[in-house]
């Protein structure tokens, strides 16, 4: 006989339960982003990071720096400066110089690229309708104002004076 496990009843301790909600949400995220990757890779040949890069350029038609990029993919710019040669070679995007700065330039698409990106895009969004489909309208709008409701705490304590503390809300600080 397996022995229940204490995680699976609503007596579990709440700093337990989070941490099992934490825990799922990074399964699921790894579970779609995996899914959405082979998918994009095997019917675009593209990687579903050139599709976040496409993604945050077609927002950007003024076009961006390469710092902007890296901080809205949150990844170094040393990923964007290869995504941007690969979308470049593909002819999906250009750069442009930056007036008054020789050093620096701007990301676009190019036509080609807006047009192979609005494709893919509405593709992309049948396949992530399609792995959420057991969601109807109600739960999706209670999961998305949860998870609003958890990225602005998040965002509102990393902005706070005690952000980096990991001591926990409980905790007395020191000289308390």
């Amino acid at each position: 006989m397996v022995p229940p496990n204490p995680l699976q009843n609503s007596q579990a301790p709440l700093s337990k339960m989070r941490l099992r909600v934490w825990l799922r949400l990074l399964k699921v995220s790894r579970l779609i982003e995996d899914d959405l990757r082979r998918k994009m890779r095997r019917q675009q040949s593209w990687s579903l990071s050139c599709f976040d890069l496409m993604s945050v350029l077609d927002r950007s038609p003024e076009g961006l720096r390469m710092s902007d990029i890296s901080r809205r993919l949150m990844v170094s710019n040393g990923n964007v400066t290869a995504l941007v040669d690969t979308l470049t070679a593909e002819g999906l995007a250009r750069r442009t110089g930056l007036p008054g700065d020789r050093r620096a330039f701007l990301v676009h698409l190019t036509d080609f690229g807006k047009a192979e990106f609005a494709k893919t895009a509405k593709v992309h969004e049948g396949w992530v309708d399609d792995l959420l489909a057991q969601l109807n309208a109600g739960s999706a709008d209670a999961l998305l104002e949860v998870l609003d409701q958890v990225i602005d705490d998040i965002e509102t304590r990393s902005r706070g004076p005690a952000s980096g503390d990991l001591k926990g809300p409980d905790t007395p600080k020191s000289g308390s």
